[in-house]
């Protein structure tokens, strides 16, 4: 899977950093997402349910 996030639908709510922290991190200037790194797991997939935007997908990889 990869994650695409989508800075322009971001909240800023911050759910993400919060349950996924290795992965995504809030932008200091505007709180918006970033994104830090690939990866897959429970804490991923929560943080893609939980946002109130929808501004995190996962998507197939193309291997």
């Amino acid at each position: 899977m990869v994650i695409v996030v989508d800075r322009e639908r971001c909240a800023a709510a911050g759910q993400c950093a919060a349950w996924a922290p290795e992965v995504f991190d809030q932008d200091p200037d505007d709180g918006r997402i970033v994104l830090l790194g690939q990866a897959d797991g429970p804490q991923v997939r929560r943080a893609v349910s939980g946002c109130p935007t929808g501004a995190i997908t996962l998507m197939p990889s193309s291997r």
